[in-house]
């Protein structure tokens, strides 16, 4: 049976009192979460040998993810990633947003609400479920919305990720998980040896801004095809636009899922011997592999540097609202927002050796 532990997780620069929420499965493993954020602070996993490794970057309390400025664990909302010029049109309104990239608006702008404390709706000893009331205007987004955000662990190493919403105008939401993932552990070094999988045939091709043009590119033959399993580092820094224009990996990936709820991506590494098979219902996932962490102090005295971790961060596409042969990322008022994402880890051992598990 699993097991709830909370204890004090710090204070904030708004003198705000947070705290750990430690969920524990009978074999040792478990995930942390934190009400500051919403955020996911650690996930204990058993490696090959059966030793636990943590494998998110994180930090040892509320204030280091105050300080921290690269969304370790975070809850991105109301809009994930980039919208372009920082303005959008909906209803014959125009809306404009905080430039915060280049003249773009990347993650909603600077009130992140990965900086907000959330309220505890529930808690169990399998799952937490924490929300956000975002008022109309917040963010300079329009209608009334409670955010609520769910985290599960299950006892077969699944860490479930549910994002529900209901607004009262129409409005823009996508929400997603932040977190850097390193299965050799967190404090390992880069993630470079990983191996990854993603069932994605196209990528949305994007400027030197990161903003998508609304053309789609074929994978085929370039360092964007995972579709067989590709090391993460070989082809990281190619002589191709995309990588080069994004220092590395940092694009949306067009899952094949049509909408439905499937294995989308897979992280494998060769030391520890674990995998994390990732799971959405969302039509993108950006591929982020920590390209601009330079030097991050993080929890347990490890310092984080590039590309020590990497992201799968499940989506709309970028800059949905500006291009209309993208799914919308609009929610119509009084529609319920729901979507799931999952990361479940497991051990070499676990899987068929004949079988690559890449299918």
């Amino acid at each position: 049976m699993k097991k709830l532990r909370v204890r004090e997780f710090g204070g904030t620069s708004k003198h705000e009192s947070t705290k750990l929420y430690t969920l524990t499965c009978e074999d040792g493993a478990s995930i942390s979460v934190t009400d500051f954020g919403a955020t996911l602070v650690s996930v204990l996993v058993p490696d090959e040998d059966g030793n636990m490794r943590d494998v998110v970057l994180g930090y040892d309390d509320a204030a280091g993810y105050e300080k921290g400025g690269v969304f370790f664990g975070a809850v991105v909302g109301r809009n994930a990633n980039r919208i372009g010029g920082a303005t959008f049109d909906l209803n014959n309104v125009t809306y404009t947003l905080e430039k915060n990239d280049n003249g773009n608006n990347l993650h909603s702008g600077p009130d992140f609400t990965n900086l907000r404390l959330w309220d505890v709706k529930e808690q169990a000893d399998d799952h937490v479920t924490f929300s956000l009331f975002s008022a109309d205007g917040d963010q300079g987004y329009p209608g009334n919305v409670e955010l609520v955000v769910t985290y599960e662990l299950t006892e077969d190493h699944e860490v479930r990720c549910t994002y529900d919403a209901v607004p009262d105008e129409d409005t823009i939401l996508n929400l997603t998980n932040h977190s850097y993932f390193n299965l050799e552990g967190h404090d390992s070094g880069d993630i470079l040896t990983h191996t990854a999988w993603i069932g994605a045939d196209y990528y949305t091709k994007a400027d030197a801004e990161s903003i998508p043009t609304g053309e789609l590119g074929d994978v085929f033959g370039t360092p964007m095809d995972f579709r067989d399993g590709r090391v993460i580092g070989a082809q990281i820094d190619a002589d191709f636009e995309a990588v080069r224009l994004g220092q590395g990996y940092d694009h949306n990936w067009v899952l094949r899922n049509a909408g439905k709820y499937e294995k989308v991506a897979e992280l494998r590494a060769p030391v520890s011997g674990i995998l994390m098979e990732v799971y959405t219902d969302m039509p993108g996932m950006q591929l982020y592999s920590g390209n601009f962490i330079v030097r991050e102090e993080g929890k347990a005295g490890a310092v984080y540097a590039r590309r020590q971790g990497i992201c799968f961060e499940t989506q709309y596409f970028p800059d949905a609202i500006h291009h209309g042969q993208f799914l919308s990322p609009v929610c119509k008022a009084g529609e319920k927002y729901h979507t799931e994402t999952a990361y479940k880890f497991m051990r070499r051992s676990q899987i068929n050796e004949n079988d690559n598990g890449w299918h």
